[in-house]
């Protein structure tokens, strides 16, 4: 297959929660296969970071700021990267949240930060950068899935709900948006790890995910690159509504050993 299928030369991403772990990775990587990437995040000193880098690749860049439950600051980023970059092809939603806590003693607060960060917060960005591809009549979307979109998790009920979701949301954007050239896939991590779970995995926990993963280690960031590049690529051009697993063979497993 020609390499120049997987070539981003040109094109626009924007990378919400591009920041941290695997948002700024995945950025980072979009960059490196020839995009302009716009990294999104809430701290303005991180995006700064993150855009230095991918200027450091030779790539075009804003340092723009935004959260996932504020729609005006979506739009801002969006309507700014359609005035200085003149489109935008690609989105990939990486913000997101968790925190382990047994079911019966979570508040609703809690359920609720949850699930407007990682469910509605990528319905959000979808919709609102989603327009701008529909407009366009073409566009990639890529949804950060998780092994709690197919597998229940200990007492982590709102996030494995609202990853859940995230694979209906991608499925269901899918068929709506590929009649207008728009597709709508997500990636499907295994056990990475990040800021976010670091602390999860240097527990017994870690060390029951690490004994079900067959490849028996954690992945690597950078690991996750390839998908990512490929479903934002020409090489994806009749691939939508998929979910593509980076987890080692965590959910083809059944007995180990």
């Amino acid at each position: 297959m020609p390499s120049s299928l997987f070539d981003l030369s040109g094109r626009v991403a924007v990378v919400v929660g591009g920041t941290s772990g695997i948002g700024r990775a995945l950025a980072i990587g979009l960059a490196e296969a020839g995009a302009d990437v716009v990294p999104v995040a809430r701290r303005e000193a991180l995006v700064d970071d993150v855009a230095h880098i991918i200027e450091g690749c030779g790539r075009r860049s804003l340092r723009l700021t935004a959260d996932v439950t504020d729609r005006a600051s979506l739009e801002r980023v969006r309507d700014a990267c359609l005035a200085q970059l003149g489109r935008i092809d690609i989105l990939l939603c990486a913000a997101g949240v968790t925190r382990r806590v047994p079911s019966l003693d979570m508040d609703d607060g809690e359920w609720q930060n949850i699930l407007s960060t990682n469910l509605t917060g990528t319905w959000r960005a979808c919709q609102v950068f989603g327009a701008a591809m529909v407009a366009q009549g073409s566009g990639r979307i890529i949804t950060i899935a998780s092994l709690s979109s197919f597998l229940g998790f200990f007492e982590v009920a709102a996030y494995t709900a609202s990853k859940s979701a995230v694979a209906g949301l991608t499925r269901a954007l899918a068929v709506e948006w590929a009649p207008k050239g728009v597709t709508v896939n997500a990636i499907v991590p295994g056990v990475f790890k990040t800021d976010l779970n670091q602390h999860l995995l240097e527990s017994s926990r870690g060390q029951e995910l690490l004994m079900r993963t067959p490849m028996k280690r954690f992945g690597r960031l950078d690991e996750l690159v390839g998908a990512t590049v490929f479903l934002a690529s020409e090489a994806a051009s009749f691939v939508t509504g998929q979910l593509i697993a980076i987890d080692g063979g965590f959910l083809a497993s059944g007995v180990n050993q």
